[in-house]
């Protein structure tokens, strides 16, 4: 007798994640990668060097599901030194398998089927999945212009007595915004009036241009009780495969959150929490470093994409790239998704269509469209710009 496999309903929606598609289809027409966030080079040798050594010094085991003590010891001098806030590393860190569990604890821990949670779309791609699956409703409020920027009363007008949570992604993924001081005020007065908690996601908060500050919502004032904030080893460190990520916040925030996490993973690679010690112990140099490698980056791809003829979104923060492609590609090229299939195929450059970053009423909005990912070797960028050239001389 044969047994017919249903998929839960909670996933059967989903289908496969456009970087699964957009790597394969790369892959096979050998073009060069822009689409993923992931560097392709190593991060600092010091780093890589100490977990081996943990490996090798018999440290393989579970370790706690809050994490290692020294661990969150080191996440909570990182909060200090960068940004002046006082973590008790005994309770208010959480050690998480990256920032993708971090943000699905969070919602697991601190909502409850039928809330509501406000997103700012385009929106990450794991965020709505992770409420679907836990019985919560996503409320959008959309960024709009070349500055990503939002209509507070569309904002104000998202809150309402279902509102648990709001997610506040800066350094943004895709746009490269970086939420202002005076926009992250308007957030946390409307957190305070209405009673809702914020959940924050600061994984690039190292990758800044330009002298741009990067401002966490949980040092403005009222907020440092309502914030959790979320971060991660992987983009800063160039280590995304190791997927070391936390959340620190308010010790009620921690212990909503690590309910949920001591169910999902439990805990992170022993290992690679005592390499993390090593990495955010890294001297001021490192972090100078980084920020300038990456302005050069993105500036190699700023030039490249504008010379290209597309009309290019300067980011301010973070990986990525937008940019209008309307003026490079021909006229049967009609959406983002058939203008990446094209790039890839005929140009040789993998991107990645933001239309699956917006709710589906919404997608017309990344219609026209690209995400480019600048977190590259140098003769990657090269490569790319060397194919994009063709375009502009078309």
């Amino acid at each position: 007798m044969s047994t017919k496999i249903k998929m839960a309903r909670r996933v059967a929606g989903f289908g496969t994640t456009i970087f699964s598609e957009i790597n394969v289809l790369a892959q096979r027409h050998h073009a060069v990668n822009l689409g993923q966030g992931a560097p392709d080079f190593d991060g600092p040798p010091e780093v890589l060097a100490a977990a081996v050594k943990a490996v090798n010094s018999q440290l393989n085991q579970y370790a706690p599901g809050l994490g290692m003590q020294a661990v969150r010891a080191a996440i909570a001098r990182h909060a200090e030194r960068f940004y002046g806030q006082k973590i008790d590393p005994a309770c208010q860190v959480l050690v998480t398998s990256g920032a993708t569990e971090a943000v699905f604890a969070a919602i697991l821990g601190l909502s409850d089927p039928g809330d509501e949670v406000i997103v700012f779309q385009p929106v990450y791609d794991s965020y709505v999945p992770n409420m679907i699956m836990a019985g919560v409703t996503p409320r959008y409020v959309t960024l709009r212009g070349k500055q990503w920027t939002f209509d507070p009363d569309e904002l104000a007008s998202a809150f309402n007595p279902h509102t648990r949570a709001i997610i506040v992604n800066t350094p943004h993924n895709p746009t490269g915004k970086v939420y202002s001081k005076e926009e992250l005020t308007m957030i946390a007065v409307l957190c305070q009036t209405h009673d809702v908690i914020a959940i924050t996601d600061e994984v690039y908060e190292h990758i800044l241009y330009d002298g741009v500050p990067h401002t966490p919502l949980a040092t403005l004032p009222g907020m440092a009780e309502r914030t959790l904030a979320i971060s991660t080893l992987g983009k800063t460190f160039s280590v995304t495969g190791w997927k070391v990520g936390w959340a620190i916040g308010a010790e009620s925030l921690v212990n909503a959150v690590n309910q949920a996490h001591q169910f999902i993973t439990f805990a992170v690679a022993s290992p690679l929490q005592a390499a993390a010690v090593t990495a955010l112990g890294l001297a001021d140099a490192f972090f100078d470093n980084l920020q300038a490698t990456y302005q050069t980056k993105r500036d190699v791809m700023l030039d490249a994409l504008g010379k290209a003829g597309f009309d290019v979104f300067k980011p301010r923060g973070s990986y990525f790239i937008m940019a209008g492609w309307r003026g490079v590609a021909p006229a049967h090229v009609q959406d983002d998704i058939q203008f990446a299939k094209w790039l890839i195929k005929q140009v040789g450059v993998a991107c990645i269509p933001p239309s699956f970053f917006y709710q589906d009423s919404d997608k017309h909005l990344g219609r026209d469209l690209a995400r480019f990912a600048v977190c590259k070797k140098d003769e990657t960028l090269g490569a790319a710009a060397e194919r994009l050239s063709k375009l502009g001389k078309a």
